[in-house]
Formats: structure tokens, sequence, C-alpha cells
């Protein structure tokens, strides 16, 4: 069991989720912990019901999938997004929020919230591995290191979501009301800006990200 992260003192620190089923669970729980979020693993419903936003990471979106199904949270998970729970996806968790996959596994499911079609590994397998800096809409300073690992890219997007940037004429970070998606990991990085701007997103900031 990963012992809960983040500085339970304020009262306005919000109670942040990391989904944690598979994936790379322990580095967005020191990210968010370290962008001012109590964070806490996720892995039964009544733990989803406890926080105030919620990541899941990056790692293989059938697994992920079928896990979720398993230990009964899918339809949990798409109550609280529906209801407007504060989510954000990295790679994997980026497919996870996509409301289409372009080419999905036998069984493969989706979370949802995001209207956008996504396409899995679109970047290549993990020898094609690579890291790139993104320029991101929202994120103040220099660009955001990405590093891209078997990473999705967004063939399509509906008329209410935001894309906040792109690489190599791709879209790879998106928005929609409070779902946010990115097709890299920034919690492998040390650099905490996405996940910042989640837990603002997370607090019931309205000028997050804007």
């Amino acid at each position: 069991m990963t012992t809960p992260v983040g500085d339970t003192s304020r009262v306005d620190t919000p109670v942040v989720g990391v989904l944690a089923l598979q994936g790379d669970v322990r580095e967005h729980l020191i990210a968010l912990a370290a962008a001012d979020a109590v964070a806490r693993p996720v892995r039964r419903p009544e733990e989803l019901a406890e926080v105030d936003g919620l990541v899941i990471p990056g790692g293989e979106s059938t697994t992920i999938s079928k896990l979720a199904t398993l230990f009964g949270l899918m339809e949990p998970l798409r109550a609280r997004v529906r209801d407007g729970m504060p989510v954000y996806g990295s790679c994997a968790g980026m497919i996870m929020l996509a409301d289409k996959i372009l080419d999905p596994r036998s069984g493969q499911e989706t979370v949802g919230g995001i209207d956008m079609i996504v396409r899995r590994n679109a970047f290549g397998r993990q020898n094609e591995s690579f890291e790139a800096a993104v320029d991101v809409r929202g994120v103040e300073g220099a660009p955001v290191e990405g590093v891209f690992i078997r990473a999705p890219w967004v063939e399509s997007v509906g008329a209410e979501v935001d894309v906040l940037a792109e690489h190599e004429g791709h879209v790879v970070a998106v928005r929609q009301g409070n779902a946010l998606a990115t097709s890299f990991h920034p919690e492998l990085t040390g650099d905490h800006r996405i996940h910042a701007l989640f837990v603002e997103m997370a607090r019931g900031n309205p000028e997050a990200g804007s």
C-alpha cells in the first residue's frame, strides 16, 4: 500500500488521487505532492469517492481498462467524470479519457470525457521513445520537457476541446472543461508545472490554465 503523500495542514489543499492499477503511479504521487496537493492512490470505488480530482497515469491502456472493470471502478469513474470531477490523463491516461480510440484492442474500453479521437502508439514503439520541448498553452515559463514513451496523439477534437500543445503537427495536449490530457509524461522530468495546473483545476480555480 502506498503511503499518502502531501501536506494536509492547509484547508484549501485538494485531495488528488492517482489511479493505482498499473503504470507510473509513484511518480505522479510525488509530482502532485510537489505541486501542493494531498496525493493518494485510488484502487477502490470508496477511495475514488474521497478525492477532489484524479490522475490516470501512463502505462498500458488495455491493462488499465481491464483492471478498472475488474476492480469495479469503470462505471464510478465514468460517473464522476461526467459529473465534472477534475481528471488528468498522461499517455495511457489520455487514451482512457478519449471518447473514441482509432485502433482499440479487443475489449478495450475508455472512461471518456474528452471529445477526441486518439491513435494508440502513434509516435512509435518503446525503442522509439524520445524527449522533446513542448510549448503548452497555460503553462508559464520555458517549454515543458515532454517524455514520449509509446505515446498516442490526438487525431481530431470536437468543438469544445481546447488544443494546448502540438508536436511536429500532432496534437499532444488538450483540455475540455475539467478534463486535461497529455500524450507525454511530465511526471518523469522533475518539472511539476503540468501537475500544478491540474492541482489548480482540482482546487476549483476557474483561471487555471487560462
